[in-house]
């Protein structure tokens, strides 16, 4: 018998990382300018990008009929509106404020809340369907393999996560992005053979796996079912 009276969802809630307020406010700083990269140049938009979009279009027929599925770190919502015209019932949820007002003006079709990774309440066995779309390599080395044991806890038998991040060795500290905006964040490289370790950890088990040149870097895409 279970005597512990701590709920689950309270054992297994991810750290909060100490630089949080930092990342969030720069972010902040650059949601505009990113906005605008998407729509000159296509940054992020995974219509340009025929492999991205492959990917993406596997991932939203897997879930289309499994639940409701959580684009964590959207940002303006470009991958969110995707999925969204692909018949998928998709949310975005961002840490950035700023980022989820670009989200809700651009797709208004869709619903964006502000909120990080690490302090979701997903619930158990509740998604049909979570993204981590190169957004979560700003999570410290030892928070991240905590939020993937979240998302394997909020997904419903048979549900799907997908996540993209850089790949490389160590960890880069910015100082400026998106146009030369000043910003603080430490961006965590992988190896794709350490992200599906830490993906098999957390309980889900990897089904296919994209590695990718990049435009600014080599960079990974994982898929994980539940």
């Amino acid at each position: 018998m279970n005597t512990d009276p701590t709920p689950s969802a309270e054992r297994v809630r991810p750290a909060r990382p100490a630089d949080l307020d930092t990342v969030r406010e720069s972010y902040d700083r650059v949601a505009d300018n990113y906005a605008e990269m998407v729509a000159s140049i296509g940054l992020g938009d995974v219509r340009r990008h025929p492999w991205l979009r492959a990917a993406m279009d596997v991932f939203a027929d897997a879930v289309r009929d499994l639940g409701p599925v959580l684009d964590v770190g959207c940002g303006p919502g470009t991958v969110t509106g995707y999925l969204a015209g692909r018949g998928v019932d998709v949310s975005g949820v961002d840490l950035s404020p700023r980022m989820i007002d670009n989200a809700r003006r651009l797709h208004p079709e869709c619903t964006f809340r502000v909120g990080s990774s690490t302090e979701l309440d997903l619930g158990e066995a509740a998604w049909g369907g979570l993204l981590g779309w190169w957004s979560l390599f700003n999570l410290p080395r030892d928070v991240l393999p905590q939020v993937l044991a979240s998302f394997a806890r909020a997904l419903v038998p048979g549900g799907q996560l997908i996540i993209g991040t850089h790949v490389g060795t160590g960890d880069v500290e910015r100082t400026e992005a998106y146009g030369g905006v000043p910003v603080r964040w430490t961006t965590h490289l992988w190896q794709p053979e350490q992200l599906v370790a830490l993906i098999e950890e957390a309980g889900l088990q990897p089904t296919a796996e994209l590695r990718l040149p990049g435009e600014i870097g080599p960079g990974v895409v994982i898929v994980a079912r539940a």
